[in-house]
């Protein structure tokens, strides 16, 4: 019987698969659950931050790019969630970095949380501004068949980066919530 925590199954003496007896186990390693790349401290959980924050940035400067933005709510709506999105997800790519440097686990429950709630904050956030933003553009372009006066390349690029943005949210914050609840 393999153990994840003493704790949780106190065991005196390792179980083996052998004939052997108590002497061979004494230097036996005990079985840890490891860091499932995504997670905070890992380097897939930093890739996710990367991509979060570049999709988030880059429909950020798109729609600010553009000078129609001030006029349609929607429209700011996703430069604000977007904005947001990517200095959370800055801020915790600069946190991952620190982790994999000094080799620390961020599996600390105050920090999970805090991550957590971050995530599916920000995931809400951006989705919803997402299918706000396409709503319009659909709105703009089939419905009023008005894009030839509008910037409907730039609002679909944006609106598109933002659904990108919140697919690679998504795994961040199941992957917090699950170390989360699996304590």
């Amino acid at each position: 019987m393999n153990v994840s925590h003493a704790s949780v199954h106190p065991v005196e003496e390792v179980p083996t698969t052998e004939g052997g007896g108590a002497d061979q186990n004494v230097n036996a390693p005990r079985v840890r659950m490891k860091d499932i790349q995504g997670m905070p401290g890992t380097a897939g959980g930093l890739s996710l931050r990367v991509s979060q924050f570049v999709f988030a940035a880059a429909a950020l400067a798109i729609m600010a790019s553009t000078s129609d933005v001030p006029s349609v709510t929607a429209f700011c709506y996703l430069v604000a969630a977007a904005g947001l999105q990517s200095l959370w997800s800055f801020s915790l790519a600069i946190t991952d970095v620190y982790a994999l440097l000094v080799r620390r686990s961020l599996q600390n429950y105050q920090i999970v949380s805090l991550f957590t709630i971050g995530d599916g904050v920000t995931s809400t956030l951006t989705f919803a501004a997402a299918c706000a933003s396409a709503g319009i553009t659909v709105l703009i372009d089939n419905d009023l068949g008005s894009c030839s006066q509008n910037h409907c390349v730039q609002f679909e690029t944006a609106t598109g980066l933002a659904f990108i943005c919140w697919f690679t949210t998504v795994p961040s914050f199941l992957f917090n919530f699950w170390s989360l609840a699996s304590r």
